[in-house]
């Protein structure tokens, strides 16, 4: 295995594979020979100045580079035969992710994207669950962080949650309306203010499916605290998800119900005619789902080494991460047709 890029996310996979009994960990790359150095160092392995040369000795890497230079890093890597995990989002535009795709499936070679929430343990324990969601609501807000600022909130923060929504829904988008603001805009030279266009750094969006299913999905990246949740109704259940502290229950529909129907059948009968004597909560059942302790950058190496050694299918593949890219810009192109 071998890192490209020492970065924030670069260290961390750099930590991660350097603790994985199955993984040998060849070396790191950086356009930065100081940051190559520095994650070398700290993590027992080497930094290699030539990347070419890195490629050479390797089956896997791990690409944590800026957005903008996956498609290129991809390219090198694939043409040496090298299985890629990719940073979300695949490349900054559907047209550059695609040819990501394309070239992997030519090789033969394993491609799969870091959606990492795929592999927090609250989402896995509720895929266990098999819901048919109807409506799904998402909401990732927190301060800005002033990374990724060179992307609108959408590809920043908001394509975790695409990636999410479609699996869940599992249908074919029909129709997505779409709101957005830029409020910190592009940098006026001569002012020193923030124009009025520019990557958008607040986004809502209502995504609707072929199958019925509506998604509502906001993200901002100027609020004043952090809240990453998910909300999915269904016929069966309803599940209400904490990306950021791994918690998520189910209040399912059997026994529930019953429970409610009843208070109401003893309501319209005039059983009960004190109200206050009721409490919509006390009836409803709520199961917290069991959530494992495994860190979800490791559950997402483990999956990629698997996939690579053909023990399983990707977990998330290249054509998965390019259908979030393709959404994503559809969500901006409405966006922007709204404010015209």
């Amino acid at each position: 295995m071998g890192v490209i890029g020492c970065g924030r996310m670069g260290r961390l996979h750099t930590r991660v594979s350097s603790q994985l009994d199955r993984v040998k960990l060849i070396g790191v790359f950086d356009a930065s020979s100081q940051a190559a150095e520095a994650a070398a160092q700290q993590y027992g392995t080497k930094a290699f100045a030539d990347l070419d040369e890195l490629l050479s000795q390797v089956t896997a890497v791990l690409i944590a580079v800026p957005t903008v230079h996956h498609l290129s890093i991809a390219l090198q890597a694939l043409k040496h035969k090298v299985a890629c995990l990719i940073e979300k989002p695949l490349a900054p535009d559907a047209v550059s992710a695609r040819k990501i795709v394309e070239t992997a499936q030519r090789a033969g070679v394993c491609v799969q994207v870091g959606h990492i929430e795929r592999f927090n343990p609250a989402v896995r324990a509720m895929a266990a669950l098999n819901i048919r969601p109807r409506f799904i609501e998402v909401t990732r807000i927190s301060p800005l962080t002033f990374r990724s600022i060179d992307v609108g909130v959408v590809l920043d923060m908001m394509i975790h949650d695409i990636d999410i929504v479609l699996r869940l829904a599992s249908s074919t988008v029909t129709r997505i309306d779409a709101v957005g603001v830029s409020v910190i805009g592009a940098s006026d030279e001569n002012s020193g203010l923030a124009k009025s266009h520019g990557p958008e750094d607040i986004c809502n969006a209502r995504l609707t499916f072929a199958n019925g299913c509506v998604a509502n999905l906001t993200a901002s990246r100027l609020a004043m605290k952090t809240e990453r949740k998910l909300r999915v109704f269904s016929p069966d259940a309803y599940v209400s998800l904490d990306y950021q502290k791994k918690h998520a229950m189910v209040a399912r529909r059997g026994g529930n119900l019953s429970a409610i129907r009843d208070a109401v059948g003893r309501i319209r009968s005039g059983e009960i005619t004190d109200l206050s004597q009721l409490n919509f909560a006390d009836l409803v059942q709520i199961e917290e789902l069991a959530i494992d302790d495994v860190e979800p950058l490791r559950a997402q190496l483990d999956a990629f080494v698997d996939s690579v050694t053909g023990l399983r299918p990707t977990t998330v593949s290249g054509e998965d991460g390019l259908l979030a890219v393709e959404t994503a810009e559809q969500i901006v192109a409405a966006m922007n047709a709204e404010q015209l």
